[in-house]
Protein backbone atom coordinates (compact mmCIF):
# COMPACT_ATOMS: atom_id res chain seq x y z
CA UNK A 1 0.00 0.00 0.00
CA UNK A 2 1.36 3.47 -0.28
CA UNK A 3 0.62 5.63 2.76
CA UNK A 4 0.75 9.32 3.53
CA UNK A 5 2.07 9.69 6.91
CA UNK A 6 1.51 13.58 8.53
CA UNK A 7 4.17 14.77 10.99
CA UNK A 8 6.12 11.29 9.59
CA UNK A 9 9.72 13.25 10.79
CA UNK A 10 8.34 13.23 14.14
CA UNK A 11 9.54 10.92 16.86
CA UNK A 12 6.31 8.47 16.41
CA UNK A 13 6.15 9.10 13.21
CA UNK A 14 9.66 8.42 12.07
CA UNK A 15 8.85 4.97 13.19
CA UNK A 16 5.60 4.83 11.91
CA UNK A 17 7.42 5.54 8.75
CA UNK A 18 10.27 2.78 9.44
CA UNK A 19 7.46 0.38 10.59
CA UNK A 20 5.16 0.57 7.46
CA UNK A 21 8.27 0.32 5.35
CA UNK A 22 9.40 -2.79 7.03
CA UNK A 23 5.94 -4.15 6.19
CA UNK A 24 6.11 -3.20 2.46
CA UNK A 25 4.53 -0.26 2.65
CA UNK A 26 5.46 2.81 0.17
CA UNK A 27 5.58 6.10 2.58
CA UNK A 28 5.45 9.80 1.48
CA UNK A 29 5.59 12.22 4.74
CA UNK A 30 4.50 15.68 4.98
CA UNK A 31 6.12 17.37 7.86
CA UNK A 32 6.77 21.14 8.50
CA UNK A 33 10.13 20.20 9.64
CA UNK A 34 9.24 22.46 12.92
CA UNK A 35 10.68 19.54 15.31
CA UNK A 36 11.11 16.48 12.69
CA UNK A 37 14.65 15.42 11.26
CA UNK A 38 14.61 14.81 8.26
CA UNK A 39 17.47 12.68 8.24
CA UNK A 40 15.53 9.93 10.82
CA UNK A 41 13.82 8.51 7.71
CA UNK A 42 14.27 7.76 3.83
CA UNK A 43 11.39 8.68 1.96
CA UNK A 44 9.79 11.31 -0.05
CA UNK A 45 8.95 14.70 2.70
CA UNK A 46 7.04 17.28 1.49
CA UNK A 47 7.96 20.47 3.76
CA UNK A 48 4.50 22.07 4.43
CA UNK A 49 2.70 23.20 7.83
CA UNK A 50 -0.78 21.80 7.27
CA UNK A 51 -2.46 24.25 9.51
CA UNK A 52 -0.97 27.35 7.41
CA UNK A 53 -3.95 29.54 5.58
CA UNK A 54 -2.70 27.64 2.14
CA UNK A 55 -2.25 23.97 3.48
CA UNK A 56 -5.52 22.98 2.26
CA UNK A 57 -4.92 24.00 -1.40
CA UNK A 58 -1.56 22.19 -1.33
CA UNK A 59 -2.55 19.12 0.63
CA UNK A 60 -5.47 18.78 -1.96
CA UNK A 61 -3.18 19.59 -4.88
CA UNK A 62 -0.75 16.55 -3.17
CA UNK A 63 -3.37 13.84 -3.01
CA UNK A 64 -4.66 14.83 -6.40
CA UNK A 65 -1.52 14.34 -7.47
CA UNK A 66 -0.50 10.48 -6.43
CA UNK A 67 -3.26 8.27 -4.89
CA UNK A 68 -2.81 6.72 -1.46
CA UNK A 69 -4.21 3.40 -0.26
CA UNK A 70 -4.49 5.30 3.57
CA UNK A 71 -3.46 8.41 5.67
CA UNK A 72 -1.86 8.51 8.93
CA UNK A 73 -1.91 11.59 10.46
CA UNK A 74 0.43 12.47 13.47
CA UNK A 75 1.17 16.27 12.97
CA UNK A 76 0.27 18.55 15.85
CA UNK A 77 1.56 20.02 18.94
CA UNK A 78 1.90 18.03 21.87
CA UNK A 79 3.10 19.68 24.84
CA UNK A 80 0.32 20.26 27.27
CA UNK A 81 2.16 22.89 29.68
CA UNK A 82 2.51 24.69 26.55
CA UNK A 83 -1.13 24.28 25.78
CA UNK A 84 -2.18 25.57 29.02
CA UNK A 85 -0.17 28.64 28.11
CA UNK A 86 -0.99 29.13 24.17
CA UNK A 87 -3.99 27.37 24.20
CA UNK A 88 -4.86 29.61 20.74
CA UNK A 89 -2.22 28.06 18.87
CA UNK A 90 -3.16 24.26 19.45
CA UNK A 91 -6.46 25.18 18.88
CA UNK A 92 -5.47 26.58 15.19
CA UNK A 93 -3.27 24.18 14.40
CA UNK A 94 -4.34 20.64 16.15
CA UNK A 95 -8.05 20.91 14.64
CA UNK A 96 -6.88 23.28 11.97
CA UNK A 97 -4.72 21.01 10.16
CA UNK A 98 -7.19 18.54 10.68
CA UNK A 99 -9.61 20.18 8.64
CA UNK A 100 -7.55 21.47 5.96
CA UNK A 101 -6.69 17.19 5.47
CA UNK A 102 -9.92 16.02 6.29
CA UNK A 103 -11.38 18.91 3.61
CA UNK A 104 -8.70 17.70 0.80
CA UNK A 105 -9.06 13.96 1.66
CA UNK A 106 -12.46 14.39 0.93
CA UNK A 107 -12.43 16.41 -2.44
CA UNK A 108 -10.09 13.70 -4.07
CA UNK A 109 -11.51 10.51 -2.35
CA UNK A 110 -9.48 9.41 -0.23
CA UNK A 111 -11.38 7.07 2.60
CA UNK A 112 -9.30 6.03 4.68
CA UNK A 113 -7.85 7.67 7.66
CA UNK A 114 -5.68 6.58 11.12
CA UNK A 115 -5.49 9.59 13.56
CA UNK A 116 -2.87 9.79 16.50
CA UNK A 117 -4.97 10.42 19.35
CA UNK A 118 -3.87 10.38 22.60
CA UNK A 119 -5.08 8.63 26.58
CA UNK A 120 -5.46 13.01 27.01
CA UNK A 121 -8.87 12.61 25.97
CA UNK A 122 -10.08 10.98 29.42
CA UNK A 123 -8.60 13.48 32.02
CA UNK A 124 -8.57 12.22 35.40
CA UNK A 125 -10.63 8.95 34.98
CA UNK A 126 -11.52 6.66 37.96
CA UNK A 127 -10.85 3.34 37.03
CA UNK A 128 -8.20 0.48 37.38
CA UNK A 129 -8.01 0.38 33.78
CA UNK A 130 -9.57 2.64 31.06
CA UNK A 131 -11.87 1.42 28.49
CA UNK A 132 -12.84 3.31 25.25
CA UNK A 133 -16.06 3.85 26.00
CA UNK A 134 -15.39 5.15 29.54
CA UNK A 135 -15.92 9.19 29.79
CA UNK A 136 -13.91 11.76 27.94
CA UNK A 137 -13.32 14.73 29.99
CA UNK A 138 -9.47 16.44 29.10
CA UNK A 139 -8.26 19.13 31.58
CA UNK A 140 -5.89 20.57 29.13
CA UNK A 141 -6.08 21.87 25.63
CA UNK A 142 -3.93 19.72 24.28
CA UNK A 143 -6.35 16.51 25.27
CA UNK A 144 -9.59 18.75 23.69
CA UNK A 145 -8.08 19.16 20.50
CA UNK A 146 -7.32 15.43 20.38
CA UNK A 147 -11.00 15.23 21.44
CA UNK A 148 -12.23 17.37 19.14
CA UNK A 149 -10.10 16.05 16.33
CA UNK A 150 -11.74 12.30 17.23
CA UNK A 151 -15.10 14.11 16.61
CA UNK A 152 -14.04 15.52 13.54
CA UNK A 153 -13.00 11.68 12.24
CA UNK A 154 -16.28 10.45 13.34
CA UNK A 155 -18.15 12.70 11.82
CA UNK A 156 -16.07 12.39 8.01
CA UNK A 157 -17.55 9.12 7.99
CA UNK A 158 -21.18 10.95 6.68
CA UNK A 159 -19.38 11.38 3.52
CA UNK A 160 -17.74 8.31 3.56
CA UNK A 161 -14.65 7.89 5.40
CA UNK A 162 -13.22 5.11 7.20
CA UNK A 163 -11.64 6.17 10.40
CA UNK A 164 -9.78 4.92 13.34
CA UNK A 165 -8.47 6.45 16.48
CA UNK A 166 -5.64 5.60 18.18
CA UNK A 167 -5.42 6.50 22.32
CA UNK A 168 -2.16 6.06 22.75
CA UNK A 169 -0.76 6.04 26.28
CA UNK A 170 2.86 7.20 28.12
CA UNK A 171 4.78 6.41 24.46
CA UNK A 172 9.12 6.10 25.29
CA UNK A 173 12.11 4.03 24.32
CA UNK A 174 13.97 4.05 20.95
CA UNK A 175 13.84 1.39 17.83
CA UNK A 176 17.44 2.43 16.60
CA UNK A 177 20.06 4.92 17.36
CA UNK A 178 19.13 8.84 16.49
CA UNK A 179 15.24 8.26 16.48
CA UNK A 180 15.18 9.18 20.44
CA UNK A 181 12.68 11.13 22.12
CA UNK A 182 14.24 14.77 22.12
CA UNK A 183 11.14 16.50 23.30
CA UNK A 184 10.76 14.93 26.98
CA UNK A 185 7.47 15.33 27.20
CA UNK A 186 7.34 11.97 30.21
CA UNK A 187 8.79 10.97 32.76
CA UNK A 188 11.50 8.57 30.90
CA UNK A 189 13.12 10.96 28.90
CA UNK A 190 12.87 13.55 31.09
CA UNK A 191 14.61 11.34 34.14
CA UNK A 192 17.47 10.83 31.57
CA UNK A 193 17.95 14.10 30.40
CA UNK A 194 18.35 14.92 34.54
CA UNK A 195 20.70 11.89 34.99
CA UNK A 196 22.98 13.12 32.24
CA UNK A 197 22.40 16.79 33.00
CA UNK A 198 24.04 15.87 36.47
CA UNK A 199 20.75 16.62 37.82
CA UNK A 200 18.39 14.41 40.66
CA UNK A 201 15.27 12.80 39.00
CA UNK A 202 12.15 14.26 40.64
CA UNK A 203 9.14 12.86 41.88
CA UNK A 204 6.14 14.61 42.12
CA UNK A 205 4.11 13.50 44.63
CA UNK A 206 4.49 10.21 46.82
CA UNK A 207 1.45 10.64 48.88
CA UNK A 208 -1.40 9.12 46.50
CA UNK A 209 -3.78 6.41 47.00
CA UNK A 210 -1.45 4.02 45.21
CA UNK A 211 0.91 1.04 46.79
CA UNK A 212 4.20 3.01 46.62
CA UNK A 213 2.84 6.55 46.78
CA UNK A 214 3.81 7.07 43.34
CA UNK A 215 1.25 7.69 40.42
CA UNK A 216 1.01 5.11 37.96
CA UNK A 217 1.05 5.06 34.51
CA UNK A 218 0.85 2.73 31.42
CA UNK A 219 3.97 2.87 29.48
CA UNK A 220 3.94 1.93 25.63
CA UNK A 221 7.23 1.35 23.56
CA UNK A 222 7.49 3.56 20.41
CA UNK A 223 7.88 0.57 17.93
CA UNK A 224 4.77 -1.23 19.51
CA UNK A 225 3.13 1.93 18.76
CA UNK A 226 4.46 2.50 15.14
CA UNK A 227 3.07 -1.24 14.71
CA UNK A 228 -0.22 -0.46 16.52
CA UNK A 229 -0.61 1.90 13.36
CA UNK A 230 0.41 -0.19 10.86
CA UNK A 231 -2.02 -2.93 12.23
CA UNK A 232 -5.04 0.09 12.14
CA UNK A 233 -4.58 0.46 8.38
CA UNK A 234 -4.76 -3.00 7.85
CA UNK A 235 -8.05 -3.27 9.68
CA UNK A 236 -9.39 -0.56 7.52
CA UNK A 237 -8.55 -1.97 4.51
CA UNK A 238 -10.41 -5.17 5.54
CA UNK A 239 -13.14 -3.69 7.44
CA UNK A 240 -16.63 -1.71 6.14
CA UNK A 241 -16.99 0.15 9.52
CA UNK A 242 -17.18 3.36 9.26
CA UNK A 243 -15.48 4.47 12.62
CA UNK A 244 -13.52 2.70 15.44
CA UNK A 245 -11.84 3.83 18.46
CA UNK A 246 -8.54 1.74 20.24
CA UNK A 247 -6.27 2.18 23.35
CA UNK A 248 -2.88 1.71 22.78
CA UNK A 249 -1.04 0.99 25.58
CA UNK A 250 0.25 -2.22 27.24
CA UNK A 251 -2.97 -2.89 29.60
CA UNK A 252 0.18 -2.91 32.71
CA UNK A 253 1.47 0.35 35.07
CA UNK A 254 4.00 1.31 36.82
CA UNK A 255 4.66 3.87 39.09
CA UNK A 256 6.77 6.61 39.18
CA UNK A 257 9.27 4.37 41.69
CA UNK A 258 9.24 1.20 39.66
CA UNK A 259 9.93 3.21 36.27
CA UNK A 260 13.20 4.99 38.32
CA UNK A 261 14.32 1.97 39.41
CA UNK A 262 14.26 0.21 35.70
CA UNK A 263 16.17 3.42 35.02
CA UNK A 264 18.76 2.44 38.24
CA UNK A 265 19.31 -1.35 36.33
CA UNK A 266 19.75 0.45 32.45
CA UNK A 267 22.21 2.91 33.25
CA UNK A 268 24.09 1.51 36.29
CA UNK A 269 23.58 4.33 38.49
CA UNK A 270 22.44 4.45 42.52
CA UNK A 271 21.15 7.62 42.04
CA UNK A 272 19.34 9.58 44.77
CA UNK A 273 15.38 11.11 43.74
CA UNK A 274 13.98 14.32 45.00
CA UNK A 275 10.10 13.67 45.91
CA UNK A 276 8.00 16.76 45.88
CA UNK A 277 4.65 18.27 46.03
CA UNK A 278 2.20 16.72 43.72
CA UNK A 279 1.47 18.63 40.31
CA UNK A 280 -1.91 19.95 39.17
CA UNK A 281 -4.04 17.44 37.02
CA UNK A 282 -1.79 14.32 37.54
CA UNK A 283 -4.35 11.34 37.95
CA UNK A 284 -3.27 9.03 40.99
CA UNK A 285 -3.39 5.81 37.85
CA UNK A 286 -3.86 6.11 34.33
CA UNK A 287 -3.72 2.51 32.68
CA UNK A 288 -4.88 1.30 29.37
CA UNK A 289 -7.51 -1.32 28.88
CA UNK A 290 -6.49 -2.89 25.74
CA UNK A 291 -9.63 -5.87 25.36
CA UNK A 292 -10.26 -4.27 22.08
CA UNK A 293 -7.76 -3.86 19.98
CA UNK A 294 -6.07 -6.94 21.35
CA UNK A 295 -9.82 -8.67 20.14
CA UNK A 296 -10.49 -6.67 16.90
CA UNK A 297 -6.74 -5.76 15.33
CA UNK A 298 -4.90 -8.66 16.74
CA UNK A 299 -2.13 -6.63 18.39
CA UNK A 300 -0.57 -6.95 21.43
CA UNK A 301 2.45 -4.87 22.39
CA UNK A 302 5.91 -6.85 22.75
CA UNK A 303 8.55 -4.62 24.56
CA UNK A 304 8.59 -4.70 28.78
CA UNK A 305 9.35 -1.51 30.71
CA UNK A 306 12.48 -2.63 31.13
CA UNK A 307 12.80 -2.86 26.98
CA UNK A 308 11.38 0.82 26.87
CA UNK A 309 14.02 1.85 29.69
CA UNK A 310 17.15 0.46 28.38
CA UNK A 311 16.45 1.57 24.98
CA UNK A 312 16.02 5.02 25.86
CA UNK A 313 18.81 5.02 27.55
CA UNK A 314 21.10 3.22 25.27
CA UNK A 315 20.06 4.54 21.57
Amino acid sequence: MKILVTGGAGYIGAHVVHAAQAAGHECVVVDNLSTGIKERIEAEIVELDIAAPDAGEKLTKLLSSQKFDSVIHLAARKQVGESVEIPERYFLDNIGGMANLLLAMRETNHDSLVFSSSAATYGMPDAKQVKEDDPTSPINPYGQTKLIGEWMVKNAANWGLRGVNLRYFNVAGTGKAGMGDNAALNLIPIAIGQLRRGEVPKVFGADYQTPDGSCIRDYVHVSDLAQAHIAAVDYLERSDRPFDTFNVGTGQGASVFEVLNALRAASGQDFEVEVTKRRAGDPPRLVANVDRIAQTLGFKTKHSLADIVDSAWNL
